[in-house]
């Protein structure tokens, strides 16, 4: 490849997925460059988020980033997956499944990215700049690329070998190729926040819900009750990240935003509901988080490919799913990593039989994947199944409750 001209990829997304793409696409003797619209690489948000990543996506973070112990530092271990159930009424609550084997790290997903993102080169990122459009050329060697500056107004073109669409679950390059593919909303969506406790170490808060929550720090702890269920986990700098899922109508999103605005009438009403449905530490925990936002969930149907000429799909525009798996940001670096592998091994000049493998690895196991995350929410929000009654878990017998843990997701790299 040195005494060749080095192929050329435009990877549309500065997030998790294009940025681990950027890593192993230089890696494999690519020249890169990045699309993204947001003005500036992300820093941190008020209501920031967090995300478990499994041993297998923490070595391959680890072969990015050139100083590894940086990942170490920057995460919590979530070494224990446990599901308990809350009676509100009683104010008691017990374990239904707990896995002692399990070896994800909690990670803030700002941290994460300034990790991904100073272990490159700034100059291979164009911030402010939006897809207008694409083209293959008719001999399906090229791509071009068209795009608005957004500071000046003005539109460029980028010429590529490869076009990597990360642009996200609304991916605007999938649906140029998919048109009538729809996400599908999942029945339910999901109020989250971080608890920011710096300073309040020792409120009567955080003794409370280190009370009921004895392993924060190390635990991933499922909460369930009839029809609903919560996440809490610890993250670093001292945060405490939940989410409750709760069945409800799809809402009316504007643009093209998952995340629905909220007042203060509904988070009112939020806090009035968690009183009814959860035990008093939590409860303070939601009540005392600032800027509490909602989600709607979302997932897709899977695919029946990834690529078309010379454009392929990762992360998120390949495989929207419901979180309920922890696969999102573990499918997007693994993409980035099958996708570089593939590149390397045949070469910008054979680029279909590299994307051929890539789509033949990955597809399976995404699929797999996006469908069992599916079934785990619509079990644990005690959702319509087709194979059983919906799951009540004041009711459920132990083998019901194995189907609670994450272990079983297909293709699980959840043990070292």
């Amino acid at each position: 490849m040195s005494q060749q001209k080095r192929p050329k990829a435009v990877i549309v997304g500065g997030s998790i997925a294009g940025v681990s793409c950027a890593h192993t696409l230089i890696s494999a003797g690519w020249d890169v460059v990045v699309l993204e619209k947001a003005y500036e690489p992300p820093t941190g948000s008020p209501t920031g988020a967090g995300l478990g990543l499994d041993p297998l996506a923490q070595r391959l973070i680890q072969s990015w980033i050139k100083q590894p112990q940086l990942l170490h530092d920057s995460t919590l271990p979530l070494t224990i997956d446990q599901n308990q159930v809350t009676n509100s009424e009683k104010k008691v609550s017990w374990t239904l499944t707990r896995d002692e084997e399990f070896n994800f790290r909690a990670a803030y997903w700002a941290d994460l990215h300034g990790l991904l993102y100073k272990a490159l080169s700034p100059h291979i990122f164009l911030w402010g700049h939006l897809l207008l459009s694409f083209s293959v050329s008719s001999d399906k060697k090229s791509v071009k690329v068209k795009a608005k500056v957004l500071q000046t107004g003005e539109t460029i073109e980028i010429v590529g070998d490869l076009l990597v669409a990360a642009d996200g679950c609304l991916s605007s390059i999938r649906g140029s190729f998919l048109p009538d593919l729809k996400l599908r909303y999942s029945g339910y969506c999901a109020w989250r926040g971080v608890l920011d406790f710096s300073g309040n170490e020792h409120s009567e808060t955080i003794r409370g819900i280190r009370e009921a929550y004895p392993e924060l720090g190390k635990c991933l702890y499922f909460d369930l009750a009839p029809g609903t269920h919560t996440v809490i986990y610890e993250l670093l700098k001292k945060k405490l990240n939940w989410v409750w899922y709760i069945n409800q109508p799809e809402p009316q999103l504007k643009g093209s935003s998952m995340t629905m605005k909220v007042s203060n009438d509904m988070i009112q009403k939020m806090h009035q509901e968690a009183e009814k449905t959860w035990g008093p530490a939590l409860v303070r925990v939601i009540q005392e988080t600032k800027e509490p936002f909602v989600n709607v969930i979302y997932d897709s149907d899977p695919l029946e490919r990834l690529f078309w000429d010379n454009v392929v799909l990762v992360g998120d525009a390949a495989h929207p799913t419901t979180p309920h798996g922890l696969r999102s940001t573990n499918m997007s670096l693994l993409d980035a990593a099958v996708l570089g592998s593939c590149l390397d091994k045949w070469g910008g000049d054979k680029l279909e039989l590299a994307l051929q493998e890539y789509q033949s690895i990955r597809l399976p196991v995404v699929s797999k994947q996006v469908s069992h995350s599916r079934r785990m929410g619509r079990l644990k929000q005690g959702l319509v199944l087709e194979d059983r009654l919906p799951f009540d878990p004041k009711a459920a017998s132990s083998e019901d409750c194995d189907e609670l843990q994450q272990k079983n997701m297909p293709f699980f790299a959840g043990r070292q």
